[in-house]
């Protein structure tokens, strides 16, 4: 069994990545395991100790935070805060991020910042290390208090609550605990607030979301060099002394990713009728490369992120202190989500642009790239759903993280909208996909009429593609080459990132 110990050191994005990609188990360090039971310890002390009041581990929650409650109650207060948040509709998150979830959230805990007993960590280990997975639905968190809802369904199995999937299936929590001889926890004082407080649901999606955008950076620099080799460029614009006049990191990486794909191919030596190409083609490395230099800056935030500690309030033991504050705030990430969904978006509106070239019956390309122009409709359509996936995601990229709505009474009057935005990323990426799957259809196509050869590295991919995805000849029904290909772009493991 391949083993990652969570030991007290930053966790890195790529360590997360090599965690869910080679499916590695999870066990915690003992200097890890040592620090989660002194905080335990000091809180319970302190509680014991002291007649103040420390919010939502002896008082009720957001605007009732004035609310005493018996020291005989305060199990029942924290299983009854996750009962009351469990309030998430919408489609069932896939259970990918529900995993990352669960990650995430026994990262944050192992700081020792929380308060949490060993034991309820050691069931959350236990769940992610047997993929059992709660059941966790796309709305009802403001990205303020955290994620509420989604980590309050998360947390519901926790108590026996709630249901969970397991090996594809849908089971009731209380036959998954006696399949596996787990009985459900009795939470202490705090654990409750310590599940249900964090930024994990967000984070999670931006991860998974991150993962996809690096793949479709790599992918469409590859659909672009097709597009440009299909429609016989001038390759002038992806000279490194351009890129030096002008030093983003982005787009000289892009230069030199095009060049690389097109690099054994004859398109280079053709000579040109047109001094230029259109911005769609020549500016490529300018656009891509500005998406992948805020991937990059999104990185960063993810990073800081994963080891952070975002639930409230906070243990510090050596200060003696427990402190009521805000790191459960999403606005970091809601921020730099929405960034991501205006960047990655481009990607899908350039890509649309070289396609409506590429059919326009331009550079020795028969209009609609059909055979029999007239009789047949070829790829025209393909555009149009191109369009409508683009505009789509112009209408899903407007920020989300400018909105608030006051909740709990005004007590929480700001909020991030941060897994509002987080959802709509995601709804953008299931677009990209299928504009790139549309574009490599018509790039594709485009070479069938080019006498020019491709470099090896195009060719390749298009023997391999057309295995998916055969030549049109004549009209046929093209939907299920759109899935068939965006299936198989989805499919391939994270692609290594090249910027």
């Amino acid at each position: 069994m391949s083993l990652y110990i969570l030991k007290d050191i930053n966790i890195s994005f790529n360590d997360i990545c090599l965690i869910i990609n080679k499916n590695l188990k999870l066990s915690l360090d003992e200097n890890v395991i040592k620090n989660i039971n002194i905080s335990r310890k000091f809180l319970e002390d302190k509680i014991e100790n002291s007649n103040s009041k420390f919010y939502g581990i002896n008082t009720g929650f957001g605007d009732l935070h004035n609310v005493k409650i018996n020291d005989n109650k305060l199990s029942s207060l924290q299983h009854n805060l996750i009962k009351s948040h469990a309030c998430g509709t919408g489609e069932k998150v896939d259970s990918k991020i529900v995993k990352l979830m669960i990650l995430l959230k026994i990262i944050s805990l192992a700081k020792g910042f929380s308060g949490i007993k060993l034991e309820t960590i050691n069931r959350l280990i236990f769940f992610y290390n047997n993929d059992i997975f709660p059941l966790v639905f796309k709305y009802g968190s403001l990205g303020a208090s955290g994620d509420l809802a989604p980590l309050s369904h998360m947390s519901l199995p926790l108590i026996g609550l709630g249901e969970v999937e397991h090996c594809g299936e849908i089971y009731k929590t209380d036959l998954i605990l006696k399949k596996f001889n787990l009985n459900p926890l009795s939470l202490g004082l705090k654990e409750g607030l310590a599940l249900i407080n964090g930024t994990q649901y967000m984070l999670a999606s931006l991860i998974d979301s991150t993962i996809n955008c690096i793949k479709l950076c790599n992918y469409f620099n590859l659909s672009a060099s097709i597009s440009l080799d299909a429609y016989s460029c001038n390759l002038s614009p992806f000279d490194s002394l351009i890129s030096k006049t002008r030093v983003h990191e982005g787009q000289r990486k892009v230069s030199q990713d095009i060049l690389k794909n097109i690099d054994g191919g004859e398109v280079a030596s053709l000579m040109k009728e047109n001094v230029q190409d259109p911005y769609s083609f020549r500016c490529i490395p300018q656009v891509h490369g500005a998406t992948q230099d805020t991937l990059k800056y999104c990185l960063s935030i993810i990073a800081t992120e994963i080891n952070s500690v975002t639930d409230n309030p906070l243990i510090f033991k050596e200060e003696d202190k427990i402190i009521s504050g805000g790191n459960f705030h999403g606005q970091p990430l809601a921020l730099t989500i929405d960034f991501l969904k205006i960047a990655v978006s481009e990607l899908g509106n350039i890509s649309e642009r070289r396609v409506f070239n590429l059919l326009s019956g331009k550079r020795g390309l028969p209009p609609f790239l059909s055979l029999n122009p007239g009789l047949n409709s070829g790829l025209m359509i393909l555009q149009y759903t191109s369009a409508s996936l683009v505009s789509a995601n112009k209408q899903l990229s407007s920020p989300s993280s400018t909105d608030s709505i006051t909740s709990s009474n005004g007590q929480e009057d700001h909020v991030s909208m941060g897994a509002n935005g987080a959802n709509q990323l995601r709804d953008i990426i299931n677009n990209l996909y299928n504009i790139l799957a549309i574009e490599f259809i018509v790039a594709i196509q485009a070479k069938e009429f080019n006498s020019h050869k491709p470099s090896k590295k195009i060719k390749e991919f298009i023997l391999k593609f057309r295995e998916i995805s055969p030549v049109i000849n004549d009209d046929r029904v093209l939907y299920k080459d759109i899935s068939k290909v965006s299936e198989f772009l989805r499919s391939e493991l994270i692609m290594e990132m090249s910027f």
